[in-house]
Parts: C-alpha cells; structure tokens; sequence
C-alpha cells in the first residue's frame, strides 16, 4: 500500500483533481519515488514470458503491485494489479476489469506484456470475484465501478492522464459499460472477442444456448479460484455434460456439474424474451452508436460472439468513430492462442497511436481479414465490402438428393425433402462457434448421414468462388406443431466428400398455422474462397445439440420444461441460400494479385452440369 511520504509526494505531483480531471495530462516525465521495493510479477507469468514466441522484444524490466484495494462505487474494495515499466517515463494506463481473476492467462497476455511495452497495467477484479468485495451480479454495476476506478487512477502519482482499455470476452462487456458515460481521459479502446448484449449471448436465434452458457458459467465461478480449482471444476461439469443436456427438467439437473446453484444462469432461462424486465440495462450496443473513442475490435470467424463484434463494427463506422476490424480464423479461444501474435501486434499498434502518438504501426486499411479456404489476409476499405447477395436455390433431383442451384427450379410442383425432429435424439452439434476446444471447422460427414439433416449440394465448381459478408438463407417452411427451430449451415466439400462447415446460424420458429411461412435463418458472415472442384453445401435441420437446447416442442421455459414433442418440418418453393459474392472492386485477390472476382452473374452450368465463370 501506498506509504505516507509517497502519498504526499503523489498529491504534489499529481496534475488534476479526483473530482474534476485536467482536459490536458502533465507534461512532466513521470519518475519513479523512493519506496519500499516493488515485487516481480508473478512466477507463472515469467516462466510463461520465456517461452512466447513471435513477439515484439521487451523494451523495458517490469515490475507489479498486487492485491491493491481500489473502492468500488458503494465503497467496496475491487483488488487490483499493477504491473508498470521500471524506467522514468510518461507513461499511459491500460485497464482491465475481469470476473476470471487476475492470474493466468491475464497476468502474462496483459500485465506483462503490455508493461514491457512501457504501459501501467491496472489488472482489477469485478466485484464479487477474485478476492474482491460485494456480490457479483453480472451486469448490474460494471459501469458505476469503472467509474469509480477511473476516478481511483485520477489520483495516483503516475497516472498522465491518457487511459486505454482492453480485453477479450467479459472484459469487452466491462469496456462497453465504461462507454455509457465515458471518461475525458479515455483516448482508446481494443474489444477482443467482446460481448455487448447478454441475452443475445444467451439466446442467439431465440434458441437457449446450452453448451456455451455452462462453460462461460464454469469459467465465471470457478476461474477467479485459480487454475487448478478451475480445472477440477472443467472436469466435473465434463463428467456431468450429458446427464444435464438429455435430462429435464433442465433448472434442476445442472446444479451438480457445476458445483451449485448459478443465480445469473437460473434468471437467464427464467427470462427467454428480451423484452423482459429482467434484461433492461444489459444491452449496451447503444453505446457505440455516440461513441468518439478510437476502438479496434478483434475477433475470428468461429468465435461465439462473431456476430456482435460485427454489430459493434457497423455502430461505431455508423457514428464516424475512428475504428478497425481484424477477423481471423480463430475460435473464441484461440483468438488468444494461435491468433495471438496477430492480435497481439493489432492492439499494440492501435494503442501506441493513440495513447502515445506512434501512428507508424498501424496498418493503412481500416479492416483485415483472414480469406478462408485459401488460407491468407486480404485487406479491405470496410466490412461488409461491397457485394451482391445472390441465391442458390434449393430444388431435388430425380434421385430424390437436395441440390444447389444458380437457377429458380422451373418445376415447382415436386416438393422439396422433409425431415422429422425429435428432441429425445436430437441432432448434435458439431464444431461451429463454441467457447471450447471444440469450435470451429470440422468434418460433418457423419452428421449429414443423418435422417433429420437435409444436405443441398450444388454441382462441383469449375473455377474458384469467393465470398465476402453476411450470408443467409430464406425458406419456406411448415411445421405440424409450429415449434420448431431451424438450423441452416454452409459447408464446404471437397473432391474427397469431406464436407467442412463454413459459418452457420439457428432460428427458433413461432407458431404461425398450418400454411408455409417464409423464414429468414441469418448465418453470420465469413470470408470464403471455394476451390475449384469443390462443392457448396447447405445443411439444414433442426437443431444443434447441445450447443442449443433442443425444442421441446411447447412452449414451457427452458428451465422448467418437462415435455418432449417430435416435430415435422417441411420445406417449400421458393428456398434459396443467399450467397455474398465480392464485387469487382473489393480489391485484388490475396492470394493472385488479380482484381477480378467470380461474379453471380456470369457463372452458369456447363453442358457437364459443372459451374464455370461465363467470359
């Protein structure tokens, strides 16, 4: 803790008051006061520094302060890390608020590395977590205690006045709540696979999001305990998976894999409809929509919250916000692991510019993304680029097979397939946008072999295909009980048939009648270049389990739902998959060089029934 003398001394030097704050930080270099010898950071974390590789070399030793008391906004002690650069120096503070603890990853990914950068590294406990005081309550006061931090940080000798924030996952949501009114001194915000809306966390697609909801339950009970209370914890909600996603009623037989009653969780299926009373104030997405504050945003094209990072993106451009966009090929978590270095050097580039007036690193265009299916970057102006949405539609060939199609189906009177669901078997998830490890693309051959999985598979491409922006499919669809949800997934298949999933997307059905209704599935965005040879495939189905609960076929909640009802879907003309083909002048290919693109409207069958680009 602070001594008496350093106390003065921080009051004499300090460059504005706590309650009102200088619009212009203090000049004067930064020097470190005599005081009682600062600590190393944590052991775990200089282990792990040594063995990190394709990072920018250490410009500076570093120290940390731990277990410091920062009062929360009702007087609650938030513990805190400091980590800061052993140099003299004017240095600005980086802050990070998590409910996951402060030791590993974050002591290494953050506090040192980010301190070795010559930055102050505030690494703070959400209330109610890792030793920190008052009760935790998801949502309810991140943005008074990051107030009452920033005003903490006003009063520290070492503070200058410029302020940055950072994080993945949670730690985006608490830079959100820090927006709805934002400090003068923040000058710059890096949201790595960040959330904004936690019901739509919790129900994309209007369908519970099982899987995902117990592993982020796990991780924000268990994680602040330390790594090995947590890895116990990952353990025994593994031994407990399927006992608690085939049983119901669902509020009663989780409680065992995750080691007790999880309050938040137990609202959160109480409450299905976002309009609930419940969930007012959790949406923060409005926050970008008057934001000034420069803000890079990061994220991966199997990353669970994909599509609200993309929704910030679109906020932010529209309020003429300075911002960037990186996606890369990374799931939630390996955003953090492989796509490391690349994130890494994107927030240290933006941060630099503007926290410390080194523009030199950051890249000329506003947006880079990572091109699927080639496996490189491309560059781009904005996102979505400019594209043609252009459908594929879903027709059935004489074999009885779904096929995929550039032309409407001249003969509408042979129906297209149907399928049987029923949520005592249902149709399993595999790969796709989870928050384990295992997310992202993977082999669905087993899954299509299924009876209650439709496949439409177009015929094998002449000449490669790129896709860029959102894709999605409209149908027409009839249900028998008119509950029933409908998952839709774009694949890959190459000439061996290994069919790989590209970006996918569930809507939950509302009873409408009997008659066919027409259905919108979004299927979130990616960035693709089908081969020539391959095919394009759509699965559709209904359900993803356990990564959606099933539907159970009435309309009981999540939690107390008991029933289980089998639904037949049927699908109609007209169907299509809408496609985002990149226009012309998207800009030229990463992989040639060549400004042409594929475009919709010239590619066509040939006399082999293959498609081919049209001269």
């Amino acid at each position: 803790m602070t001594t008496k003398a350093t106390t003065a001394k921080a009051k004499a030097t300090h460059h504005s008051s706590p309650t009102k704050p200088s619009k212009k930080p203090s000049k004067k270099p930064f020097k470190r006061p005599i005081r009682k010898p600062f600590k190393k950071p944590p052991l775990h974390a200089r282990v792990l520094r040594r063995l990190q590789r394709n990072l920018p070399p250490k410009l500076h030793d570093i120290a940390y302060e731990p277990g410091l008391a920062v009062p929360a906004a009702d007087g609650s002690p938030l513990l805190t890390d400091h980590y800061f650069p052993l140099a003299d120096g004017d240095f600005p503070t980086l802050l990070l608020r998590s409910p996951y603890g402060r030791g590993f990853p974050w002591a290494l990914t953050f506090g040192v590395l980010f301190a070795e950068q010559g930055f102050h590294v505030v690494l703070q406990s959400c209330r109610g977590t890792g030793g920190s005081g008052g009760a935790s309550d998801l949502w309810r006061h991140e943005a008074a205690d990051g107030r009452a931090t920033v005003a903490w940080l006003r009063q520290q000798h070492w503070f200058n006045g410029k302020l940055g924030t950072i994080g993945p996952s949670y730690l985006g949501y608490t830079q959100w709540a820090l927006t709805l009114d934002p400090p003068p001194e923040l000058r710059a915000m890096v949201v790595q696979v960040g959330l904004h809306d936690l019901h739509g966390y919790f129900y994309p697609g209007g369908a519970f999001a099982l899987e995902n909801t117990l592993v982020t339950s796990l991780g924000r009970m268990h994680h602040h305990r330390g790594v090995p209370k947590f890895l116990w914890a990952a353990l025994r909600l593994q031994r407990h998976l399927r006992t608690i996603t085939r049983t119901l009623p669902l509020g009663e037989v989780y409680a065992p894999g995750l080691g007790g009653r999880v309050p938040f969780l137990e609202e959160a299926m109480a409450h299905p409809d976002p309009r609930d009373a419940h969930w007012q104030g959790a949406d923060l997405g409005a926050a970008a929509e008057r934001l000034t504050v420069p803000t890079s945003l990061i994220t991966g094209w199997h990353d669970a919250l994909l599509d609200q990072t993309l929704q910030q993106y679109g906020r932010l451009r529209r309020a003429g916000c300075d911002t960037s966009l990186l996606v890369g090929p990374w799931t939630h978590n390996t955003a953090l692991q492989q796509g490391w270095p690349e994130g890494f050097a994107e927030s240290l580039a933006w941060l630099r510019a503007h926290l410390c007036d080194e523009p030199s690193g950051r890249r000329e265009t506003r947006v880079r993304v990572h091109l699927g299916g080639r496996q490189t970057w491309h560059d781009l102006p904005d996102w979505p680029p400019a594209s043609s949405g252009h459908r594929w539609y879903l027709g059935r060939s004489l074999d009885g097979g779904g096929t995929l199609s550039t032309q409407a189906p001249e003969d509408t009177s042979a129906p297209l397939p149907s399928f049987h669901y029923d949520p005592s078997d249902p149709t399993p998830s595999i790969g796709g946008p989870l928050v384990s490890p295992k997310a992202g693309p993977r082999d669905n051959t087993a899954l299509e072999a299924r009876d209650d999985v439709l496949t439409f598979t177009s015929a094998p491409l002449t000449e490669p295909l790129r896709i860029l922006g959102p894709v999605s499919v409209d149908l027409q669809v009839s249900t028998g009980t008119g509950h029933a949800d409908v998952f839709a997934r774009l694949c890959d298949v190459d000439d061996r048939n290994l069919s790989t999933n590209v970006c996918d997307g569930l809507r939950r059905l509302r009873p409408t009648g009997t008659a066919p209704a027409a259905v919108t599935v979004a299927m979130s965005a990616t960035a693709y270049c089908f081969p020539a040879g391959h095919r394009i495939r759509l699965q559709i189905s209904g359900g993803a389990h356990p990564r959606f609960a099933r539907n159970t076929g009435t309309t009981e909640p999540p939690a107390t739902a008991t029933r289980l009802i089998p639904a037949d879907v049927s699908l109609h003309h007209p169907s299509a998959l809408v496609l985002p083909f990149a226009e012309d002048e998207s800009g030229p290919d990463p992989a040639t060089g060549s400004p042409a693109q594929i475009r919709p409207d010239r590619y066509a069958l040939d006399v082999h029934g293959h498609f081919t680009a049209v001269p």
